[in-house]
């Protein structure tokens, strides 16, 4: 089953990552992605926190198929497991 977007969470600046969710039927699934994972994405030095939202809206799509490929291939971390985007995860896929 394909993942459906879910909601944006938020910028953790202590992790330096976006929080947001995605949605496999009713259950909701906790994915980050860290910024520097955004900025190589976009091509960027080093975006200002006050831009992560708007950054992870442009790249949203992108994100959210990657996200949607480890889930699939059941890549959990963390507890409650979730799903986690490096820059690697982007870098596989090119």
């Amino acid at each position: 089953m394909t993942l459906l977007r879910g909601r944006f969470l938020g910028y953790e600046y202590d992790r330096m990552v976006v929080l947001f969710s995605m949605l496999d039927g009713e259950r909701e699934v906790p994915c980050a992605i860290s910024t520097s994972a955004m900025d190589e994405l976009e091509g960027v030095v080093r975006a200002r926190a006050g831009e992560r939202e708007t950054q992870f809206m442009r790249l949203r799509e992108r994100i959210e198929v990657c996200a949607d490929y480890k889930y699939r291939a059941s890549e959990f971390e963390g507890q409650p497991p979730g799903i986690i985007l490096r820059s690697i995860d982007f870098r596989n896929r090119r």
